[in-house]
């Protein structure tokens, strides 16, 4: 593990606070929203690999939360800080569920080591609406709240470390009752320069961005449990600053409605919608995945199509947190960044990696993040 940090701390009187995960897509609208926020006198955002873009107020340090020795640094990048916003997370390799075990779970424990040693008091986490357990399936059951059951999907990696790290966060509010511990809960989050970071970690190379336009498109295959909530990643942003600046503590839910569905994504994409039975897609999803054609597993798949709905009146209520964008118009403003292949100037969000598509490719078949 290594630090480099650069850039004018400022701001005296105001909250400093530290961003792990803070150059991929939710990570540089939390950066952007804190730097613009009144209360806020710094930010230091962490991540692997230095980005050269950097909003106002924000310097960077370089560090890898998998790695063994990463608490005793940390500690030191957490002196003296007001708050830690926990965002770094590993979506793949799925093919090596170790690997992603290593940072999310383990990395998780080491932050939370670093924070007490360092004396911060106060953490908000983003967790997940895959935390939950499958939703309800009784006939007019509605959006669950914050107290529906956090045990995910077993089978799914991301899933299963979302659920072990709500754990986690039981026992450190319990060993640390002086800390304020925050659980945003968001559901799938878009911007139009995460649309390529979103395409390798999901769709994989072999897909024709670009083709993805009304027209082309003919159809978009309905299946059972293909209904799900989308955010704009900058008003998860806004619930997050939210959270920093107040005095909130516990689990939010966060969503835009309405609900995204086959008949959402055909409107969008000028498709027709075609009723698919779920067994199939899940089995040629199976085989493109052990074949690493796509990155996506079906046990991500079993997950997704379980999710419940949420209920987000808490965060309305608690955080006076509204999201400016409706569930589908994210959605279209990410599939116009898909289309345009755009992204942003930091070594996760970048709109197309150094050996393109064949680089990727190599990616996925050896396993690596």
């Amino acid at each position: 593990m290594s630090a480099d940090v650069s850039g004018d701390a400022g701001g005296e009187g105001r909250l400093r606070v530290v961003v792990t995960g803070a150059s991929g897509n939710v990570g540089t609208s939390v950066l952007e929203a804190l730097a613009a926020h009144p209360r806020v006198g710094s930010v230091l955002g962490i991540a692997r690999r230095t980005p050269r873009w950097s909003p106002a107020r924000t310097e960077w340090a370089r560090a890898d939360l998998g790695q063994e020795g990463a608490t005793a640094d940390l500690t030191g990048l957490f002196e003296g800080a007001d708050a830690v916003v926990h965002l770094a997370w590993l979506i793949q390799p799925t093919h090596a569920p170790l690997t992603t075990w290593r940072t999310n779970v383990l990395g998780t424990e080491r932050v939370l080591r670093a924070m007490a040693a360092a004396g911060v008091p106060a953490l908000v986490y983003s967790s997940s609406v895959g935390a939950y357990a499958p939703g309800p399936t009784a006939p007019g059951s509605g959006p669950v709240d914050e107290s529906w059951p956090t045990h995910g999907w077993p089978q799914a990696a991301y899933t299963r470390e979302k659920a072990y790290v709500e754990r986690l966060l039981d026992t450190f509010e319990r060993d640390h009752p002086g800390i304020r511990v925050v659980r945003m809960r968001p559901s799938f989050m878009f911007k139009e320069h995460s649309a390529m970071e979103q395409r390798r970690l999901f769709m994989g190379p072999l897909l024709p961005h670009r083709l993805v336009r009304p027209g082309v498109v003919p159809v978009v295959p309905d299946l059972p449990g293909l209904t799900f909530q989308a955010l704009h990643t900058d008003d998860a942003a806004d619930a997050f600053t939210r959270a920093v600046v107040g005095d909130a503590a516990g689990a939010f839910n966060l969503a835009a409605g309405p609900p995204v569905d086959a008949a959402t994504l055909a409107g969008l994409l000028s498709a027709r919608v075609v009723r698919v039975p779920r067994p199939a897609v899940r089995t040629a999803l199976a085989v493109a995945w052990r074949l690493r054609a796509v990155p996506a597993s079906p046990y991500l798949f079993d997950a997704f199509v379980r999710l419940p709905l949420m209920d987000t009146g808490r965060a309305r209520r608690e955080l006076d947190w509204t999201p400016r964008r409706t569930g589908p118009e994210t959605l279209a403003e990410f599939l116009r960044g898909l289309r345009e292949g755009r992204g942003m100037d930091t070594p996760t969000l970048t709109g197309r990696l150094p050996g393109g598509r064949l680089r990727e490719a190599a990616t996925n078949l050896a396993g690596r993040p």
